[in-house]
């Protein structure tokens, strides 16, 4: 479903920084989501986007089986704006080449930019950005220009900008790229046109009214881990149907010292919502002992939650 205010969606490559794109994007007044990366490219232009930014993510784009999206997307006319493994995925559909860097760069590297780049003009010439990459491109596709290099990345940032195409191999999301905000509100309002629509208080307000007209009169119940997601999920539904909501907080022992009894005096007392609390401390860490992997922790966590809930 399209959103009533202009749009801009985060395609999901497996990155890190995946939601602060999302987040720096909605800082700007401009709503946001943040979809797979596989999305049918139909599903994309239903919702109607003024532009796509293409997030970094663990894999090479030369690797089998590493993630890709429709590759008619950059036939699109809707401005992308590629980050990282973003940028090289573009470069590579469209006839470009990323290999492997003899030199890895990671943390604040400085850039030279192009100001004669829209996204680059009268910023702060070099600039320092944030970097983490083991490949770049090597090649650019037919009708790209360079726009930004470092010492040991010839190509830090590309563009085509007649058919608003955009790459940035470092991460202008982070605070570590000084001019980065800059840099995404430039894509924003000077590439995709957006006129800045949207606010928190939007969301917040038409998300409440969906969850009331979904629920009618019927009864809701609502696991909650104490975390900020299930937290917020948990006040959202009780501000739209209030009592009509049950809310399981399952104690699962993880929490720093009294937070427990923090969360369920916020939630019992001054919320006034109707809380069930769950003790299961002694099933979560008897399943937890010995474990040290924190990918099977989160599994195991996960698994214990939906069982006691």
């Amino acid at each position: 479903m399209p959103s009533a205010h202009e749009t801009v969606l985060v395609l999901d490559f497996g990155g890190q920084y995946n939601q602060l794109i999302a987040r720096r994007i909605r800082e700007e007044s401009v709503y946001c989501e943040v979809l797979p990366h596989d999305t049918p490219l139909a599903d994309l232009l239903a919702r109607n986007p003024k532009g796509i930014v293409l997030t970094g993510g663990p894999a090479s784009v030369f690797e089998a089986g590493a993630p890709r999206c429709d590759p008619a997307l950059f036939d699109s006319g809707i401005p992308v704006l590629g980050i990282c493994y973003g940028m090289q995925l573009m470069a590579h559909e469209l006839g470009g080449t990323v290999a492997r860097a003899e030199h890895r760069e990671y943390g604040r590297i400085p850039v030279s930019l192009d100001p004669d780049c829209l996204l680059f003009h009268d910023l702060e010439n070099p600039t320092e950005t944030w970097m983490s990459h083991t490949v770049f491109v090597d090649r650019l596709p037919d009708g790209f220009f360079r726009t930004a290099w470092t010492t040991h990345c010839p190509v830090a940032a590309m563009a085509r900008p007649e058919r608003k195409l955009y790459g940035v191999q470092f991460h202008p999301e982070v605070e570590h790229t000084v001019e980065g905000r800059k840099i995404l509100s430039r894509f924003l309002y000077d590439v995709c046109g957006v006129s800045g629509d949207w606010r928190m208080g939007d969301y917040v307000d038409d998300r409440i009214r969906d969850i009331r007209q979904v629920v009618g009169t019927g009864r809701v119940l609502c696991a909650m881990s104490g975390g900020v997601d299930s937290s917020v999920a948990a006040l959202m539904v009780h501000r739209a149907v209030g009592r009509q909501l049950t809310c399981v907080f399952v104690d699962h022992g993880l929490m720093r010292k009294n937070e427990g009894d923090e969360v369920e005096r916020v939630f019992r007392h001054q919320f006034d919502m109707d809380l069930v609390r769950v003790d299961a401390a002694e099933r979560f860490l008897g399943r937890l002992a010995g474990v040290v992997d924190p990918e099977r922790k989160r599994k195991i966590i996960g698994e214990e939650f939906i069982r006691v809930f």
